[in-house]
């Protein structure tokens, strides 16, 4: 896939974060699991529990005023995982690889149905708007994209491998139309977006899916 043509049919991508967080991933960028432990220095067993273990519950590292929330993987139990991983996989290292990145949701319908899920419709989320043709054009080598939402196990644990994980170049389309052959769904970037509020263009506080209010940038 071409990356303007990537931009031009997802021209902008939209993260769900806590609460509050905005004012954090600001300041800090927006950080995958393994780049807030290293930003907290978490080592040993600990370490490797919250990579490459499933987080039934939020968990904060740091301390309780200035820490950073490690959202809650409740729709990927290993159980449910284990059955969908085709290539040799195991639910670890599907956790680490997950951790290791940034996700974003290349259509604002995906995000809603995130929002709207069970475990999270009544809860209030800080939702980040993002021009995707200024991120792509910084962060394009570092970019994954994935047709499928890789942290989900619900209805069905639906097949899923590393395979499912492409760079924008390798993501496949049709041949008349240049369109994926399969819509993205994921947006990842690998460890971090340290800048991240150089390309977010609206902040917005939403409960499911009500918008309650936009929050300064």
């Amino acid at each position: 896939m071409e990356v303007k043509e990537l931009a031009a049919r997802y021209p902008t991508f939209f993260h769900m974060a806590e609460r509050d967080a905005w004012p954090s991933i600001k300041e800090n960028g927006l950080l995958s699991t393994s780049a807030v432990l290293d930003r907290y220095k978490v080592q040993g067993k600990q370490r490797d529990d919250l990579e490459e273990g499933h987080r039934p519950t939020k968990i904060r590292v740091g301390d309780a005023e200035n820490g950073i929330v490690l959202r809650d993987q409740i729709p990927m139990p290993p159980s449910r995982l284990a059955g969908a991983l085709v290539d040799g996989t195991t639910p670890a290292q599907w956790y680490k690889f997950l951790n290791g990145r940034v996700f974003m949701w290349a259509r604002e319908e995906r995000l809603l149905g995130l929002l709207r899920a069970r475990h999270y419709r009544n809860l209030e989320h800080d939702v980040l708007t993002i021009d995707a043709a200024a991120l792509l054009d910084d962060y394009r080598d570092k970019v994954w994209l994935c047709r499928m939402n890789s942290g989900n196990t619900w209805p069905m644990p639906h097949p899923r491998g590393m395979g499912d994980f492409k760079r924008i170049h390798d993501y496949p389309t049709k041949a008349r139309s240049g369109a994926p052959a399969k819509e993205v769904v994921e947006v990842v970037v690998d460890y971090a977006v340290p800048d991240i509020s150089k390309y977010v263009v609206q902040v917005r506080r939403m409960k499911g899916a009500e918008v309650l209010h936009d929050i300064p940038r």
